[in-house]
């Protein structure tokens, strides 16, 4: 089977970026003018993923926002004139389509990627986070669906931490 899904959980707190996450989804926080978030669903759409499921929580909302077509910001830059800046509203409205569930409790990513399994069904999904972006000329995901393909098997990518991060933040080695 392909992996035509792609499971975004963003439901976490963001507590190692306060205050700037107190009111503004890590996920939404920009690399120089674009948010993170929108990096991770073009690797998405680049790997050849037609659906994304965010698992979202309270205060997430924007970020499925982020991905929707907003008319009235159209009208007002159409009228001024910007036509590339609707041309690039519209692109990002339609790259792919976004659906989401709610995690109501934040329990950790295993608990989030489940919240994401009647939507997901079945078949096989990847998943994705927005806490490490990687350049690549072939998106990571692409590379590792290309191994699932191949093996028929569940596939992790994982990066070397310091020790200092993994005893902060909890990481397991």
């Amino acid at each position: 089977m392909k992996i035509r899904k792609a499971v975004i959980p963003v439901a976490g707190l963001g507590t190692r970026f306060l205050p700037a996450t107190k009111t503004v989804p890590k996920e939404l926080l920009p690399i120089v003018d674009i948010p993170a978030i929108q990096y991770v669903v073009q690797e998405a759409v680049d790997s050849g993923i037609s659906e994304v499921i965010f698992v979202t929580g309270r205060g997430k909302d924007s970020i499925e926002d982020h991905f929707d077509e907003i008319p009235e910001l159209e009208q007002v830059l159409e009228e001024r004139g910007q036509k590339e800046a609707v041309q690039s509203l519209r692109q990002l409205a339609e790259m792919i389509e976004v659906v989401s569930v709610r995690q109501k409790k934040p329990l950790g990513l295993g608990h989030a990627v489940f919240c994401a399994r009647d939507l997901v069904g079945d078949e096989p999904f990847a998943v994705l986070l927005s806490d490490d972006l990687i350049e690549a000329p072939v998106p990571c995901m692409r590379q590792l669906m290309e191994i699932f393909e191949e093996k028929k098997e569940s596939v992790l990518a994982l990066r070397r931490v310091p020790e200092d991060q993994v005893r902060r933040y909890g990481i397991v080695q």
